[in-house]
């Protein structure tokens, strides 16, 4: 994911009643299926820009919203007060901006998915249950303490992919989540990855990545999105 010139462009798009920012990247063809990749709680950086260039790549619109508005953290104490600085409410709307703004920058899907990693999971989840057009959700090792998602809201299936040794957000946590869903009347499925902790995604930190876990995760992904994204 890292390392490559990036393809994609900052755009401003509508939500809260003004304007927001985001990383657009779209796929040679110009439209494809559209995709919410919500960043971790570093905030819009290069990684995440290169995961919506890898996903545009295979063809999906991607649109990456900047939820800190250009704050970014060089550590983790920084990362901590931003996430926990987070506006909720004001996320949700920015979500919502984001769906409909895929829609008008070439995504020919009906509904959108949403994505995102650590703190970007939990919000990519509830994505899934504050709009109506997020029709799947791919959920890598999310934990964020302030959104509480309402699983009945959910507008389709949901992927959760954990590594093991994750303390934060491994199979406890996210298999209550995943009976959580469940116990809503909606579809989940929860992922393990033996030997991996958080953040095993993350190829351009060489002491959280487990290159074996993260293909067989973006290949899940693809998988939940193309068939659910259409």
């Amino acid at each position: 994911m890292g390392g490559t010139a990036l393809a994609g462009q900052i755009i401003e798009f509508a939500a809260n009643g003004g304007t927001t920012r985001g990383y657009l990247s779209k796929p040679a063809s110009g439209g494809g299926p559209g995709v919410i990749v919500v960043q971790e709680w570093w905030g819009l950086d290069e990684g995440t820009k290169a995961i919506a260039d890898r996903l545009a790549s295979e063809g999906f619109v991607a649109l990456a919203p900047d939820m800190f508005h250009g704050d970014m953290a060089r550590e983790p104490g920084e990362a901590q007060k931003l996430m926990m600085a987070l506006n909720v409410d004001e996320a949700a709307k920015e979500l919502r901006g984001a769906a409909q703004a895929l829609k008008s920058n070439g995504a020919s899907s009906q509904r959108v998915g949403a994505i995102g990693f650590c703190m970007g999971g939990q919000l990519a989840l509830y994505a899934g249950t504050v709009s109506p057009d997020v029709g799947a959700v791919v959920d890598f090792y999310g934990i964020h303490p302030n959104v509480n998602p309402d699983y009945s809201k959910l507008q389709g299936p949901v992927l959760l992919l954990v590594g093991d040794q994750d303390p934060m957000s491994g199979p406890e946590p996210s298999g209550q989540v995943e009976q959580g869903i469940k116990g809503a009347g909606k579809q989940a499925e929860m992922v393990v990855y033996p030997g991996a902790g958080h953040a095993f995604m993350r190829d351009w930190d060489p002491q959280a990545y487990r290159e074996d876990a993260a293909k067989d995760a973006w290949g899940r992904m693809l998988t939940h999105l193309r068939s659910n994204v259409r």
